[in-house]
């Protein structure tokens, strides 16, 4: 059986609900850091490495099943297999920081940070930026991630839309889709191995948005 064609303007009605529920997820992620029960491991960096396969089989194996109905029921299954995704890597993050034993430095930009700075890094770097083998990490405050939230959430919602189009190939697509999850969460993990390896300083001040940029407030980065 022949799947439908795709329709553009579907695409485009996805747009705007899935932006707004984007952000909602976005700053749940942020605010709510998952409790880890990983304990503190001996070689830390190789069962970092376990977790984030385990995580990308995951995700890769979820995101490919729900891409199964073809056509406009897949369409359907958009926003919850991002939402899904998500989580896998929310709880990889905190899985990762716990294993280095730096839960306690995981805070709502380091999580961010891991999630996004793969596809968003412009807007991410001046909340967490690497300074040889540091990550310096600048407090924010609520509003100022939810500032950095709808900017990443504009980005998120364009690549989803146009990443959509694989769900009208009935075989082809869910390995795409399933494909792409996997390699995006072995991102996020990557991300997270490099960044809890490394020493973790946090400094004080605020950052700002102004003139659609992010302005560092108090005490500048190295």
């Amino acid at each position: 059986m022949k799947a439908p064609a795709p329709n553009p303007k579907s695409n485009e009605a996805l747009a705007l609900p899935a932006q707004a529920t984007f952000l909602r997820v976005l700053e749940d992620l942020a605010i709510s850091i998952p409790q880890s029960a990983e304990p503190t491991n001996a070689n830390p960096r190789d069962r970092a490495k376990r977790i984030v396969r385990t995580a990308g089989l995951n995700a890769g194996a979820m995101s490919a099943g729900l891409a199964l109905p073809p056509g406009p029921l897949g369409l359907l299954t958009v926003i919850p297999d991002l939402l899904r995704v998500w989580k896998i890597q929310q709880q990889m993050v905190a899985d990762v920081a716990a294993c280095f034993g730096k839960s306690a430095q995981l805070n709502r930009q380091m999580m961010v940070y891991c999630l996004f700075r793969h596809g968003a890094a412009m807007l991410v770097r001046d909340v967490v930026a690497r300074a040889g083998e540091r990550v310096i990490v600048k407090q924010a405050s609520l509003r100022v991630i939810q500032q950095l939230l709808r900017r990443i959430g504009i980005q998120v919602t364009q690549k989803t839309v146009g990443k959509s189009l694989s769900r009208w190939l009935p075989i082809l697509g869910p390995i795409l889709i399933g494909g792409y999850s996997l390699m995006d969460t072995r991102t996020v993990g990557k991300t997270a191995i490099d960044t809890f390896s490394r020493q973790i300083e946090i400094e004080p001040g605020d950052v700002i948005g102004a003139g659609g940029a992010m302005e560092a407030v108090g005490p500048g980065l190295p």
